[in-house]
């Protein structure tokens, strides 16, 4: 199940940035990646819900540090889900 999570959360970096040249890895931060602001940010983050079907809490967007953590986060919610 991660490696597909983690297929598709590469799939989502490429569409939103529209990169396709980002390596999606545990420790990719905004930093990382040009054109990573807050308003992208927003949209990342609408798209990750819609994509696998989940919603997310403030406090859980806001204690993200990561890649890495949103891919967790994701997992536990899609794991939760079934």
């Amino acid at each position: 199940m991660p490696e597909s999570i983690e297929s598709t959360l590469t799939s989502v970096f490429h569409d939103v940035f529209d990169d396709d040249g980002i390596e999606f890895r545990p420790e990719l931060t905004a930093s990382d990646v040009d054109g990573w602001d807050s308003l992208t940010h927003i949209r990342l983050i609408l798209t990750v819900e819609r994509t696998f079907g989940i919603k997310f809490t403030a406090s859980e967007v806001g204690s993200l540090k990561n890649a890495g953590d949103l891919m967790q986060l994701v997992q536990n919610k899609v794991s939760s889900k079934s």
